[in-house]
């Protein structure tokens, strides 16, 4: 089995951004409206299979092949994506209750750590899972577009993540050089 596909990311890693790209990109657009006679509501197949069963399963290879951050990352968003796909919510409150919760664990893989690219693709859920909490709350449309702009960036990202270690493009995100006189050790 290959765990090295390009820059230490393992083959789980890749299938499973590539599997939160999808739907993220799927579920973002739709919720855009930016597509004529697409919502996220559309999205609701590839959010159960995709982003659900396919996530959750390859979150289980991941902890089988002992990456427990993102064996823990892939079977929770997993169970996430699955539970919004089939869950048919009562009403406004109960999505905007689901979105928080959403939010509160992409939040945690956020702060979780990893790799740049990892942690970039669980803010930006963070952000487009609470912007849609509330714009669930508010029953504002204009502001459950933005989430979804967000979580189509997110889906992006994920998607640009698992590419560029498939095509052995660049993974690192630039970082920020020191100011003048200041050190490594401070």
């Amino acid at each position: 089995m290959d765990n090295g596909v390009s820059a230490g990311i393992g083959s789980t890693v890749v299938a499973g951004r590539l599997a939160l790209g999808i739907t993220l990109l799927a579920f973002g657009l739709g919720t855009t409206g930016v597509i004529h006679s697409v919502a996220a509501s559309d999205a609701v197949s590839l959010a159960h299979y995709v982003g659900g069963v396919a996530l959750f399963l390859i979150g289980l290879l991941a902890f089988r092949g002992g990456d427990s951050a993102s064996g823990t990352g892939f079977v929770a968003l997993g169970a996430l994506w699955f539970t919004w796909a089939v869950a048919g919510h009562s009403g406004a409150n109960a999505a905007g209750l689901f979105l928080l919760l959403f939010a509160l664990v992409a939040l945690t893989l956020t702060l979780a750590g990893g790799d740049s690219l990892g942690q970039l693709v669980y803010g930006l859920l963070f952000l487009a899972m609470l912007v849609l909490g509330v714009a669930a709350f508010a029953d504002s449309s204009s502001l459950a577009k933005v989430g979804g702009w967000v979580a189509a960036v997110s889906g992006a990202v994920a998607w640009y993540a698992a590419t560029a270690a498939l095509a052995h493009w660049p993974t690192a995100l630039p970082r920020r050089a020191a100011g003048r006189g200041v050190t490594a050790a401070g």
